[in-house]
């Protein structure tokens, strides 16, 4: 559906987006990507045998090198043609849509990649908190 220009929207699982988007309880509303940048969180088949939703962190030529916000060293790899949508927007349980390419989105998210050495400590008490 989102080849033919259609929004989805796409509930996730698992941590490795925390602390933007929460899994088992939000959701993404997914696009079809135009042009891909460093910053966007996309739906890709990464590394040949999964799916995941996750930043991309590096951009070199048809290559992309995606990271999950909420892991620590952890990167995938696939190219431009395996990243199948954009995420846009996350969808949390309230209804409120937050916008995933707002200026202040963007800036939380490279301050969040900045914080990689110190992340470990941050999410274990961003988990026992939430």
């Amino acid at each position: 559906m989102v080849n033919e220009g259609v929004s989805v929207t796409f509930p996730v699982r698992g941590s490795s987006m925390l602390p933007f988007i929460t899994g088992g309880r939000d959701s993404v509303i997914l696009q079809r990507p135009a042009c891909l940048k460093v910053g966007d969180v996309v739906l890709a088949w990464a590394d040949g045998f999964h799916y995941v939703v996750h930043r991309i962190i590096a951009l070199d030529g048809d290559k992309v090198t995606l990271m999950g916000d909420g892991n620590i060293a952890g990167v995938e790899h696939c190219t431009v043609a395996d990243v199948k949508a954009l995420a846009s927007h996350v969808v949390k349980p309230s209804g409120r849509h937050c916008d995933l390419q707002s200026p202040c989105r963007m800036r939380a998210a490279r301050w969040w990649y900045r914080l990689r050495p110190i992340r470990r400590y941050i999410l274990a008490i961003y988990r026992r908190v939430i």
